[in-house]
C-alpha cells in the first residue's frame, strides 16, 4: 500500500453510488473534486460530516467542486442514509475496500482493547490534472467541509 502525498497522482476508481449512480475517476478527468472517506453510513460522525459537505454544496458547486463520499457499506443502507438526510452528492460503495486501500485509508484501528481493519476517515482534493492538491487524514468533522472549501478556494 503507497502513501498518498500531496502532489501524488489520484489512483483511479470506479464505484456504484447513490442515486443509481457510478462514479469514476474517468468521468472526472479534468475537473476537480473532494474525494472523502468515512467509516458508515447514518453514525453520528459521519451523519454530521455529510450533512456538513451537502450545505457546502452549493458553494463547492459554484467552485466547479464534485462532492464524493465513499464507504465500506452496501448500496442499501447507503441510499437509506442518502434518502434520509437528502444527500444529493453520490455516496460510493467501496465494499471491496480496493479504493480505499489504493488511498491508504484501509487502516488497522482499535477499539476496546481489539484491533480491526477499518476505514479512516479521510478527505482527498484532487485537482484538475488529477493530482492529489491536500490531504487530511484522521479528520475530526467539526468545521472540516469549512476547511476543505478554504482549501478550495485556494485552489483557484
Amino acid at each position: 500500500m503507497m502513501a498518498i502525498d500531496e502532489g501524488s497522482e489520484a489512483p483511479a476508481f470506479s464505484m456504484p453510488a447513490s442515486g443509481g449512480r457510478t462514479v469514476s475517476s474517468e468521468t472526472l478527468k479534468g475537473k476537480p473534486y473532494v474525494l472523502y472517506f468515512y467509516p458508515k453510513a447514518d453514525t453520528p460522525g459521519c451523519t454530521k460530516e455529510a450533512c456538513a459537505f451537502q450545505e457546502a454544496l452549493p458553494q463547492l458547486g459554484h467552485l466547479g467542486i464534485d462532492v464524493i463520499g465513499v464507504s465500506k457499506d452496501k448500496m442499501k443502507p447507503i441510499e437509506k442514509f442518502a434518502e434520509k438526510y437528502n444527500l444529493t452528492f453520490p455516496l460510493a460503495s467501496d465494499e471491496t475496500t480496493h479504493v480505499a486501500e489504493d488511498y491508504g485509508v484501509w487502516v488497522e484501528k482499535s477499539m476496546y482493547g481489539k484491533t480491526y481493519m477499518g476505514m479512516e476517515r479521510s478527505t482527498f482534493l484532487i485537482d484538475r490534472a488529477g493530482k492529489v492538491a491536500r490531504v487530511w487524514r484522521k479528520v475530526k468533522v467539526e468545521g472540516h467541509a469549512k476547511q476543505v472549501l478554504e482549501a478550495v478556494k485556494a485552489l483557484g
